[in-house]
């Protein structure tokens, strides 16, 4: 099977495949951190329209509405993930700005759910084995989390290695 393709890839293209080169994962682990960083701050900046949202579907509610709020954060981060992660870069904003992109090592694309997994065994980890759950990083093949290890994923520099 043959296909064609174009000198110019998309980020989804440059991304699908993990690569076999070392330098791909040069400095992923520190880069993984400010990515975090960036991405929970952005998570903390939507979630305040949507609570705003939330408050005006409770009053239409009758306070039914307001029964989001517990969940409001995590609903607002799934979303987050799950559109960015499994979106055509195949990373969050953070990640983007890092330059690194999430990739299974099926070489099939990140989807929503997989992304939303991703971010819940991401946070079980964190939840389990915080501070350690870096430590794994640093003795796994491509620098790869718990998290990917479960779910057969690993985080690579986009390029420019």
């Amino acid at each position: 099977m043959s296909e064609h393709r174009s000198h110019s890839m998309s980020n989804y293209d440059e991304v699908r495949l993990p690569s076999t080169d070392w330098r791909a994962y040069r400095g992923v682990l520190s880069r993984r951190i400010f990515a975090f960083l960036i991405d929970y701050a952005i998570v903390a900046l939507l979630w305040v329209p949507a609570a705003v949202v939330v408050f005006f579907l409770g009053i239409i509610t009758l306070g039914l509405g307001w029964m989001l709020y517990p969940a409001l954060f995590v609903i607002v981060a799934m979303l987050y993930f799950g559109m960015t992660i499994g979106g055509p870069n195949q990373a969050s904003v953070g990640m983007n700005v890092m330059g690194l992109a999430v990739m299974r090592v099926d070489g099939r694309p990140m989807d929503f759910l997989t992304s939303v997994v991703y971010l819940v065994l991401f946070w079980l980890g964190n939840a389990l084995l915080t501070p350690f759950i870096l430590l794994i990083g640093l003795f796994t093949d491509r620098s790869r989390l718990l998290h990917d290890l479960l779910l057969g994923t690993v985080v690579a520099r986009r390029s420019g290695f």
